[in-house]
């Protein structure tokens, strides 16, 4: 027993050797080309050794085995020997096509034509950096100016300008700062905030944010702050229709995007399923709803294989802000009941929005959801009548793979862990994670359980519909399969 302990710790330190020379390559390659190096689409741009290995090994949750790290490294040394341009490469993807092909290529020859599309004459010149402003600073406003920070990387890309609030009584930016740096559900801000009280900035990791204050969008004037073409992310959800939205088409801003779903003709949109019909002349668009966002990439990924005839989806989501901490009056019938106290029925217009993201999709789909005392992460219980039998082993090999090798693979996620909570998927950058343990079928009848962080998995598909807005979302290699 003391033998095989010691062998273990001493292949665990020898995995830690190796991660511990990857995290320079790879920050390198994020800093100095704009490549974001990947694992089964998770990122490890600023990651610890520990993140790193974990990632490693939770391949084995979808492809059935651990990736070994010693597998990914040649990848990750012949990506440096390229002349690549901005991109995304996936490297445990690399190692598994390389695996499976052959024709004897080397890893190098292999990478070489695998990512053939980022270098030489075929890579994209780096773009420069596109103004972004927060219109709101909430609960998603402070996860999106995370992911913006998080994102400048090399200075290009997007680029977190300002933020507009309603000033408040006293220290107003310390305390934004303060919710921006520790939050109770994510955890502390990765890096150093300081803020400049005389200026009315806050600074985090080097990025300097112009605090704007002011209670009505046709008052400002972003050209006064050195902001142009700017990119407005609304995230108070107070207008949601193109009337309302148009007043923050002001000087210095270009286009609107809201982070709720949008009324009337406001494209709703669900990246990775409907955002290239966003046309360059669009200035007004709607990231539909976190729950829109996680039922819409499954639902679509069972209509292309099986077809759907009708469906229903019952949410059960954690509470918000717009709910009472006790009870109290409030505009809804139910909502005004104590959040933390109690599970609370209320509507959910995600089945209805499902019209907007798959306007091919003629199934009717309902919806209902009950608001329940957790403060993040919900589940999405999506009941499908399709339009052909199947069984429960099919349905989960096409899931597995489309989160492995669709277009999808961004937003649909896939664990097999038997005693997954909600808790475990806090901080997904996933819209929709199935839960394969959970799924029934039986015949025509399947029911799907999807996880999803209504903040955090729905904030990172806001920022890639920006990306896509903003002509700065980088394609990714190898490229999945259509």
């Amino acid at each position: 027993m003391t033998a095989v302990n010691g062998d273990s710790f001493t292949h665990w330190m020898h995995r830690e050797e190796i991660a511990e020379s990857m995290i320079p390559v790879i920050g390198k390659l994020h800093r100095e080309r704009d490549v974001t190096v990947l694992i089964h689409s998770r990122s490890l741009v600023n990651k610890s050794v520990v993140s790193i290995l974990k990632t490693h090994r939770f391949a084995r949750q979808i492809a059935g085995e651990e990736l070994s790290i010693t597998e990914t490294l040649p990848f990750l040394q012949a990506l440096t020997t390229l002349d690549l341009g901005p991109s995304q490469i996936d490297i445990g993807l690399l190692a598994e096509m390389h695996r499976a092909d052959d024709r004897g290529l080397s890893v190098e020859e292999f990478t070489a034509e695998a990512v053939a599309g980022a270098t030489g004459a075929n890579k994209i010149e780096r773009s420069e950096s596109r103004d972004v402003v927060l219109y709101g600073f909430g609960r998603i406003g402070r996860l999106l100016a995370r992911l913006l920070i998080e994102k400048a990387g090399s200075g290009n890309g997007l680029r977190l300008r300002a933020i507009v609030v309603r000033k408040g009584k006293g220290q107003d930016l310390v305390k934004r700062a303060s919710l921006l740096r520790r939050d109770s559900v994510h955890g502390q801000f990765q890096g150093t905030i300081t803020v400049d009280e005389d200026n009315d900035t806050i600074i985090a990791n080097g990025n300097e944010i112009k605090v704007i204050y002011s209670d009505d969008p046709t008052k400002v004037d972003y050209t006064e702050y050195g902001i142009k073409d700017a990119i407005l992310i609304d995230n108070t959800g107070r207008w949601r229709d193109r009337e309302g939205l148009a007043q923050h088409l002001r000087p210095g801003v270009s286009k609107v995007v809201l982070t709720a779903p949008g009324k009337g003709d406001v494209p709703n949109i669900v990246h990775g399923v409907n955002h290239d019909t966003i046309k360059p002349d669009d200035e007004i668009i709607s990231c539909a709803s976190c729950t829109t966002n996680a039922i819409v990439p499954p639902l679509k990924a069972m209509a292309d294989e099986y077809g759907v005839l009708s469906g229903h989806v019952e949410t059960v989501h954690s509470f918000t802000n717009d709910q009472n901490l006790l009870d109290n009056y409030h505009g809804s019938d139910r909502r005004g009941r104590s959040a933390p106290l109690n599970m609370v029925i209320t509507e959910t217009g995600a089945a209805s929005a499902v019209a907007k993201a798959l306007p091919d999709l003629k199934a009717r789909i309902t919806g209902s959801s009950i608001r329940v005392p957790v403060p993040n992460v919900s589940i999405a219980i999506l009941n499908l009548r399709l339009e052909r039998e199947t069984t429960r082993e099919e349905v989960l090999d096409h899931l597995r793979d489309v989160s492995l090798n669709s277009p999808l693979k961004r937003q649909i996620d896939f664990i097999s862990a038997p005693d997954a909570v909600s808790s475990d998927f806090v901080g997904s950058r996933h819209s929709s994670i199935i839960d394969a343990g959970a799924l029934k079928v039986e015949g025509d009848d399947a029911i799907l359980y999807l996880w999803y962080d209504n903040e955090f998995g729905y904030s990172c598909q806001v920022i890639r519909v920006v990306q896509h807005v903003s002509g700065v979302e980088y394609p990714t290699f190898p490229a999945p399969v259509a």
